[in-house]
């Protein structure tokens, strides 16, 4: 028998001092049964620091060709291509032609052995990618709980997260813009 989804509901008050965007995003979130609460939560983070219209999440680990977060536009078109984990240059290839802009964000203990063996593949392509620090990470995802409402706060590379049961700073590391 096959394992299901774990559905999560969040509420999050974002301040995004960058874009001057100030809402409320109430997303309802699948968490696959291979994905760590890590993940997850990068994901949502990821959401956060993108948040648009159109802005959704694919089905993401159970469909590998899809992005984990897209924006297309009426037409089809794909408009943001944004990617969790440590992708191979390849797949970061395919993405950049077919997406307006591409995004990968890196947050795993093996974050930096993936960067240095990638970072040469992904220099001549159009991506911006991130690192988030896994030991930060894994505080968020202590924090998680079924049903959420938590403040998201983004200035600079630093992202703020206040829950009900606790909080924590991350700070995203840009390895290439």
């Amino acid at each position: 028998m096959a394992l299901s989804s774990t559905i999560y509901k969040f509420s999050i008050s974002l301040s995004d001092l960058d874009r001057n965007k100030f809402e409320t995003l109430n997303l309802t979130v699948a968490q696959h049964p291979s994905e760590t609460a890590e993940r997850m939560m990068v994901r949502v983070l990821c959401y956060g620091l993108h948040a648009q219209e159109f802005l959704q999440f694919t089905k993401g680990l159970s469909t590998p060709e899809l992005p984990d977060i897209w924006s297309q536009s009426l037409d089809g078109q794909t408009l943001l291509w944004l990617d969790v984990g440590e992708p191979n240059a390849d797949r970061i290839k395919k993405a950049t032609r077919g997406a307006d802009d591409v995004w990968v964000y890196s947050f795993n203990s093996k974050s930096d052995v993936w960067w240095s063996q990638e970072q040469s593949k992904f220099e001549p392509l159009a991506v911006k990618v991130r690192q988030f620090s896994w030991g930060e990470v894994v505080s968020l995802a202590a924090l998680l709980e079924r049903k959420m409402d938590f403040s998201l706060t983004i200035s600079g590379d630093l992202l703020y997260v206040a829950t009900a049961l606790g909080e924590c700073e991350l700070v995203l590391k840009s390895l290439q813009d």
